[in-house]
């Protein structure tokens, strides 16, 4: 039965009783945070400008951004697995610390009801920070986790809301981080001397000890990254990805591995895309020129290996790709040592990303291609038949599919 005398609101002192809140548990979760959210923070950065922002408006989901796009430059393409990498970084580590987000917000709890709400101008500050830390920290794992399931039931664009997001959750984070840093060192220096407003004093019977919840959290982690890094992988590794809306059997075959989305999702007609039918339609300074498949495969063809890699985190190993170089296509139409920005249009009809800008040095570079093979095989519809763009090192949403159109120029 409940004891009459207990507190009975969440802003008394005696309302929490877990014995294994205090300062020694919270600070060793929040040096943990303080490392994850940083390297979550800088290659959320490096994700964005991957998109070549500033370049084009139909890769920039940010309209507005003013003084928070000063970090933006031009995205190299080398190495070629490194927007793999990032991301690959970024999706699964973000995953793997809710487990230690959950733990820290579970630990701290009994500050969100503190009375009164502020007892100096420094507490409150820190109340604010808080506010601000607990809010973003929810909404940025919350809206990231269900855009890696597909689950856009957010209003607005996933990635507006989740850049200026993460610039208010950061700020705080750091703010934050100012504030408490001092006390955190000086508690992991001296654990025995913990005593402040997160220790009950009235705990219940201990279950476990701190450390016994610290494996806990960390178990939930591991259990998390094991069932969501097999989606960076090919073969039997990506079954693993349980968590994970890519992590199934992409099938066999040359064309047998992940893709975003497929040619019915997309609206692409059968029709559109016959040899009697299809054209590419290639725009320069010299005019503009139209090309049926079966002469651009009496271009000069070229291979290279590159990878896909997806902002959900998903990604391929190296696929064989072949087809016309993007600089020699920009030749056909007038730029023959100079290959200028260009601007992709897919056959898709709607959608994000049915269009989008590459930069100079991303048409420059030999291995990008109009690709109208891979692995040895026509690509298939899933894959982009007849043609599509592949460049290393760029997001999977830049290497567009279905091919209509490519006007090359500054933009």
């Amino acid at each position: 039965m409940r004891d009459p005398a207990a507190p009975r609101l969440p802003s008394s002192p005696g309302f929490w009783r877990s014995p294994l809140r205090g300062p020694w548990f919270t600070s060793v979760l929040g040096l943990v945070l303080l490392v994850g959210i940083t390297v979550l923070f800088v290659t959320g950065l490096l994700s964005y400008a991957a998109y070549n922002p500033d370049l084009s408006p139909v890769n920039d989901k940010t309209p507005d951004k003013g003084i928070l796009g000063f970090y933006l430059f031009a995205w190299p393409t080398d190495p070629h697995w490194l927007y793999r990498l990032n991301q690959g970084v970024h999706v699964t580590l973000g995953i793997t610390l809710i487990p230690v987000l959950l733990a820290k917000l579970w630990s701290v709890v009994p500050r969100l009801f503190a009375l009164p709400p502020a007892r100096s101008l420094a507490h409150a500050l820190e109340r604010i920070s808080l506010l601000l830390l607990v809010g973003g920290a929810l909404f940025q794992f919350v809206t990231g986790v269900l855009n890696i399931q597909l689950d856009y039931v957010f209003p607005g664009s996933f990635y507006t809301l989740h850049f200026y997001g993460a610039w208010v959750f950061f700020a705080a984070f750091v703010a934050h981080v100012l504030l408490r840093m001092p006390t955190v060192l000086r508690t992991l220096r001296h654990p025995r001397e913990e005593r402040n407003d997160l220790v009950t004093p009235r705990p219940a019977e201990p279950t476990f000890s701190r450390r016994g919840a610290l494996w806990f959290v960390g178990g939930g982690s591991l259990l998390l990254f094991a069932t969501t890094v097999g989606q960076n992988f090919d073969g039997p590794l990506r079954r693993t990805a349980l968590l994970a809306p890519r992590g199934g059997d992409p099938g066999s075959g040359p064309n047998g591995f992940q893709i975003n989305k497929t040619a019915a999702y997309a609206g692409i007609d059968a029709a559109e895309t016959g040899e009697d039918v299809w054209r590419l339609v290639v725009t320069g300074r010299a005019g503009t020129v139209r090309l049926r498949r079966d002469e651009l495969l009496r271009l000069p063809l070229h291979s290279a290996a590159l990878p896909i890699a997806c902002v959900e985190g998903w990604s391929t190993s190296d696929q064989w790709w072949r087809g016309v170089r993007l600089r020699d296509l920009a030749a056909l139409v007038g730029y023959d040592d100079d290959p200028p920005d260009v601007f992709v249009e897919s056959l898709q009809r709607s959608g994000a990303f049915r269009e989008a800008a590459l930069r100079a040095n991303q048409v420059a570079d030999p291995r990008s291609l109009l690709a109208l093979y891979v692995n040895g095989e026509e690509l298939s519809p899933d894959h982009g038949h007849p043609a599509r763009i592949i460049v290393p090192a760029a997001p999977g949403v830049l290497n567009t599919k279905w091919v209509a159109r490519m006007t090359f120029g500054d933009l």
